[in-house]
């Protein structure tokens, strides 16, 4: 048996696999949550649908998510915070980052999602994206400084023109 990508420990089929293949409802938020990161690894993008708020699912590209969700190689999930979003509770909010690489290089999705049960079921209901802060390669260059090119400039006059 295959560990779960979702990074509990456990076997997938006895973990995020119940609630994929509609066995189990997922009984929390984080198992929701979890869940939906390991659909995203399997490409299981139906589940990724339907367990999305039926309020804003139709703002969801399916072919989008499919073609995101192959062309990704998935690393990992960090569960940061959890607040509610447990069997008695209505609400729930699940602060995690999901590590992933794509042509592009090297992600690490930061989200904070919020969760609404409806008829005792969890779904997604919206995300809020951290965003990473931008960090430099090589030190600024100042305006009057000498430009980096070599020409014998000042930045200002050269390349930062």
């Amino acid at each position: 048996m295959s560990q779960c990508p979702c990074g509990s420990g456990r076997d997938f089929e006895s973990c995020c696999g119940i609630y994929i293949s509609g066995k189990e409802k997922a009984p929390t938020a984080e198992s929701l949550m979890r869940s939906r990161y390991t659909a995203y690894t399997k490409q299981e993008v139906e589940y990724i649908h339907d367990t999305h708020h039926p309020s804003s699912r139709q703002n969801l590209d399916l072919n989008e998510v499919r073609q995101w969700a192959a062309d990704s190689k998935w690393l990992g999930l960090q569960i940061k915070n959890v607040e509610a979003g447990l069997e008695k509770d209505q609400k729930g909010t699940v602060e995690f980052i999901a590590t992933f690489e794509n042509d592009a290089g090297h992600h690490e999705h930061h989200e904070l999602s919020t969760f609404e049960k409806i008829d005792g079921e969890w779904f997604f209901r919206d995300g809020k994206v951290f965003n990473q802060p931008v960090t430099r390669e090589v030190p600024k260059v100042g305006r009057n400084e000498p430009c980096p090119c070599g020409s014998g400039k000042k930045f200002k006059k050269c390349c930062g023109a």
